[in-house]
């Protein structure tokens, strides 16, 4: 899903890597990059199964992350 807004995608020319889409904003001095996420029909079928959301993060140190969630589009 791309973000409202967007500011840049990452992995545009890495064929490897499917592209996303970012937006890049400072809020209260700290750097974000935010991106968007929608689950597939059989993704969400698992989640409404008790499954859980995965992060993966690579290389060896963990950067500090948010993972939440937004209405649909169109709702309040």
């Amino acid at each position: 899903m791309r973000i409202s807004n967007a500011t840049r995608v990452l992995a545009e020319t890495q064929d490897e890597y499917h592209a996303m889409a970012i937006k890049d904003e400072v809020i209260e001095g700290v750097n974000h990059m935010t991106s968007v996420w929608e689950p597939t029909p059989s993704e969400l079928k698992m989640l409404n199964e008790g499954g859980a959301v995965v992060l993966t993060i690579l290389g060896y140190g963990h950067p500090p992350v948010m993972v939440y969630t937004q209405p649909a589009p169109g709702e309040n």
